[in-house]
């Protein structure tokens, strides 16, 4: 606490110092003119230039470009401290944000989202993997991200993780009409290094000759010295495809009836993914509206926002991982072969008595993909009405009442194909023959309702003596959450044993529990005051009562203050007349935010005593049902974090020609709620959320964007950010498992853990020793704490997430042209290799109870390991540095001016994800839960596009 103390206290000074060095007094020629921009900072509005909090703002000029499909990827890598990272290349793939590295173990940690007023539910609506493909990109006008609590506070019980506030485009002005399209192709860049078949059969001939029959179709098991017919499949190159994408929006604006400001926008965007039948679709609408009335006394803000999207939800995961262990000498196809039962066309290994219903080895990922479909159909409404009264008898107070409306369908399903391949147990013997049961396989409807209501009144009086401004806020603010969903798993009559062919029934049968109806209530009192003195000295002082019905009357209530200052020091005498320092501003905040959103780990009714009606299987007579006791935790109270914050805040040189930000910061999270585990006999479960320990992040964040050249036919500028956050565990009653940070591999294996005296997401490891060469010991680990004898008292813990992440691009216009790059990246952090850890070893080739044969990597054929034991699992040889720097997006356009008329054209070529450069060795170091296990690759994608501005 000491050094950073010392380093709130010195930046300010070293740059504030540096800044009056290279200081100009004012001369006589024209100055340009500066524009205050507006930034949201939550229930109201501020000029960036009277903020007192760590606040970024990212406008339209500023986002990333090329195939955006969704709201995220436009600020990828633009503000400091914010790291966003989705789970891969799907079309859909779900985005983890985090603010300042998140304040919660196992709470919620993605920040509070708002559009347009209408804070979003936490939860996806099921069918959803990223909550922001469901609001067109071509719509957002801004985003606000707001860090500290001094920021934040006014949202209380969300915003503990940060709150990104996006306002969407409106209309007014003369009648404008813009169509953008463009076309992408994406491309695998990077596929895993696995043996063809002709290295696979040397492979096996060398090391295990006795399984020589399993190689190709046909083999005879009486001479395995015999291979059958030999295929040279590349299974990863037929699950991949060449994808072709589009994304176009017709967008109409301006003044109607020349007094009523609109905006009607309409999209439609495909998107393939680079696995085969990935699929996404998405219809989107928006409309609004912003009339005013009574001499501009009310004004009127009205947002309608439609989107239907459907989503083919293949098991990407499955296919890949399949084509990367399956056999490459078998074929994808049965071609009337005499071996291998004909699955629609597609060739499936069958048992050595020929069952034609009972498979061995791995499904064919080919097959997988084809012959399943999982259609997830979205239709989402988000909307709101704002009204803003300016009093007639008091214009310096004004009423605001905003009504929002989350609302969503869900419509999902699982359907396989006529010869599609499916497991189901036969009573007669318990095997898992693969039988033909064409149709649908589940299918869930959910509905979700989400309302909200603020109301607040709002006096704020300019003034010109000692107190330049004077703002107090008070109001409420109502939330309530619905999700009611049902669940049908449709079953099958026994059939006939010995054909494993079976009817299925017509009505599903119904378990208990897939029927659901979950509700969440929050209600809260906000309170906020703004005070300027002598236009230099601005104070902030926010309140925020909250109560969530997740927790019991008597600890339903948490309470939320937070303080900001902010010195414009450029205001001072000795600076005011400095040509080159149009801005210098310091900032400070503390306060408090809550957390209560435990949904994702216990439901919505963690506190309160439950029964729930047994399974079907557990029913002593059938209509007679039995009910069990759900665990509960009566006394959880709120998880609160406490932020401290310093800044500054600069806009100096000739003509603001270098713009920055400077943060440093403290926070501490205390009561977290966590899962922890409860002793035998204790409770009604193993394991329950409780309030367990403390946390702490620190860190630094820095913002710069260099303008060398800004002339009317020729400017240049260049951004960067950089940021850093450490987090440790200052408390915990016990160590805890991280929900997120289990191995694919074995039975039961967890990587990353939460430790008191160590980063969130800890890995437990071996400390693997190396022979001369470099070369790993099969199983020969460092006895850390020297008894003699190596066990988990020698493993150590190391953090997996990176320190330090950053971004920066460049942006150069000449004429007519425009030339644009973004880059991200990050240093530090580790990602477990699994898929050599998987394959990675001799005998994974081995076929299990002499079924069938794995294909391995090629890495393989000079592996130290020939066997794997409990211990290997765990080596940190399979921990590889996940540094790595991407080139995001590259794109060159050139603007033609009245093409047709007074139609400007703007065409466009880019590239996404053009490269990577990093050390790791495995698909993709970029990777959230730093376990690297069928991940799906992200393409690279090139873009050609139109813009039309009528």
């Amino acid at each position: 606490m000491k050094n950073f103390t010392t380093v709130l206290k010195i930046a300010p000074a070293f740059l504030l110092a540096s800044t009056v060095m290279h200081a100009q007094k004012k001369d006589s020629l024209p100055q340009e003119k500066k524009i205050d921009e507006v930034v949201l900072i939550g229930y109201g509005a501020k000029k960036k230039s009277d903020l007192t909090g760590s606040i970024t703002a990212v406008s339209e000029k500023d986002f990333n470009k090329g195939a955006i499909v969704s709201a995220d990827q436009l600020i990828n890598g633009k503000a400091p401290g914010v790291r966003i990272t989705n789970d891969g290349g799907s079309p859909d793939s779900k985005p983890n944000i985090r603010i300042r590295g998140g304040a919660s173990l196992n709470a919620q940690n993605n920040p509070l989202i708002v559009i347009d007023g209408v804070p979003l539910d936490s939860s996806n609506p099921a069918g959803v993997g990223n909550p922001l493909n469901l609001v067109n990109p071509n719509d957002i006008e801004s985003f606000s991200i707001l860090k500290d609590a001094s920021a934040t506070a006014i949202y209380g019980s969300r915003a503990s993780n940060g709150v990104i506030i996006i306002t969407t485009k409106k209309g007014g002005g003369k009648l404008k009409i813009n169509l953008s399209t463009n076309v992408s192709v994406g491309e695998v860049t990077k596929y895993m290094d696995v043996m063809k078949s002709s290295d696979f059969v040397n492979y096996i001939n060398t090391y295990y000759p006795q399984y020589n029959y399993r190689l190709g179709v046909g083999g005879n098991p009486d001479n395995p010295t015999i291979p059958g017919q030999i295929y040279d499949t590349d299974w990863q190159r037929a699950i991949y495809r060449t994808s072709v994408s589009s994304d176009n929006n017709l967008s109409i604006s301006g003044n109607l009836f020349k007094k009523l400001p609109i905006r009607l926008s309409l999209g439609y965007n495909r998107t393939e993914g680079v696995v085969k039948t990935s699929d996404y679709e998405r219809f989107s609408g928006s409309l609004k509206i912003t009339p005013t009335f009574f001499d501009n006394h009310l004004k009127v803000d009205i947002n309608a926002k439609g989107i239907i999207s459907d989503l083919n939800a293949i098991d990407a995961g499955a296919a890949i991982g399949g084509a990367i262990n399956i056999n490459p000498t078998l074929p994808i196809y049965s071609n009337n072969l005499p071996y291998g039962v004909d699955f629609g066309g597609y060739y499936q290994n069958i048992d050595n008595n020929n069952n034609p219903y009972k498979k061995i080895g791995q499904d064919n990922p080919v097959a997988a993909l084809l012959q399943r479909s999982a259609p997830q159909r979205v239709n989402k409404f988000l909307g709101n009405v704002e009204f803003d009264y300016k009093m007639h008898f008091l214009p310096d107070l004004r009423a605001v009442l905003n009504l929002g409306l989350e609302s969503s369908k869900s419509d999902l399903k699982t359907i396989f194909g006529n010869n599609a391949i499916q497991t189901y147990r036969l009573p007669t013997d318990g095997s898992a023959p693969y039988v033909f049961n064409p149709g649908i396989d589940y299918r869930e409807i959910q509905n979700i309702s989400n309302k909200t209501m603020d109301a607040y009144l709002v006096y704020n009086k300019k003034l010109s003596g000692f107190i330049s401004n004077f703002l107090i806020q008070g109001g409420y603010s109502y939330q309530n959450f619905r999700n009611e969903g049902d669940k049908d798993r449709y079953k099958y009559d026994d059939g006939d044993p010995s054909t494993g062919l079976r009817v299925p029934i017509v009505l599903p049968f119904l378990n208990p529990e897939d029927k659901y109806l979950n509700e969440l209530n929050l209600q809260s009192f906000i309170a906020r005051s703004n005070i300027d003195l002598l236009n230099k000295y601005l104070f902030t002082v926010t309140f925020r009562a909250d109560a969530s019905s997740l927790f019991k009357k008597d600890s339903r209530w948490g309470y939320f203050p937070a303080v900001g200052f902010a010195w414009k020091v450029n205001e001072e005498n000795f600076l005011k007349d400095v040509s080159s320092v149009r801005e210098l501003k310091l900032r400070l905040g503390w306060g408090k935010t809550g957390q209560q959103d435990i949904t994702g780990i216990v439901g919505f009714y963690p506190s309160r005593p439950l029964f729930q009606i047994g399974s079907t299987n557990s029913q002593y007579f059938p209509a007679i049902g039995t009910y069990s006791a759900l665990p509960f935790n009566e006394n959880l109270t709120w998880e609160t974090t406490t932020t401290i914050n310093g800044g500054l805040d600069f806009t100096i040189l000739k003509n603001g020609m270098l713009t920055g930000s400077f943060d440093v910061y403290d926070r501490k999270t205390t009561n977290l709620l966590a899962r922890r585990s409860i002793p035998p006999g204790q409770g009604l479960t193993n394991s329950f959320v409780d309030n367990v320990g403390e946390m702490n992040n620190r860190g630094f964040e820095a913002n710069l964007t260099f303008t060398p050249i800004k002339r009317e036919d020729l400017s240049w500028s260049i951004s960067g950010n950089i940021s850093y956050n450490k987090g440790k565990v200052t408390k915990l009653e016990s160590v805890l498992l991280a929900q997120d940070g289990g191995l694919p591999v074995g039975t039961g294996t967890q990587l990353a853990y939460h430790v008191e005296g160590y980063q969130p997401y800890s890995a437990w490891v071996f400390q693997q020793v190396y022979d001369s060469a470099g070369n790993p010991l099969p199983d020969v680990y460092v006895d850390r704490n020297g008894d003699g004898k190596i066990n988990n008292d020698d493993r150590y813990y190391t953090a997996l997430r990176p320190n330090w992440t950053y971004g920066f691009s460049t942006t150069l216009n000449y004429k007519n042209w425009d030339l644009s790059a973004n880059f991200r990246g990050q240093i530090g952090g580790k990602v477990f290799n699994s898929r050599k850890l998987a394959q990675g070893f001799k005998s994974y080739a081995v076929p299990q109870n002499d079924v069938a044969l794995n294909n391995v990597l090629n890495y393989t054929a000079n592996s130290p390991f020939m066997n794997l034991t409990d211990n290997t699992y765990f080596s940190d040889f399979f921990l590889e540095d996940a540094s790595f720097l991407r080139l995001d997006n590259a794109t060159i356009g050139y603007l033609v001016k009245n093409m047709f008329g007074s139609t400007n054209v703007r065409i466009y070529g880019s590239v996404s994800n053009a490269f990577v450069i990093t050390k790791y060795k495995g698909q993709d170091p970029e990777n959230f839960n730093a376990i690297d296990n069928n991940f799906y690759p992200r393409p690279r994608i090139y873009t050609l596009g139109f813009n039309f501005n009528f």
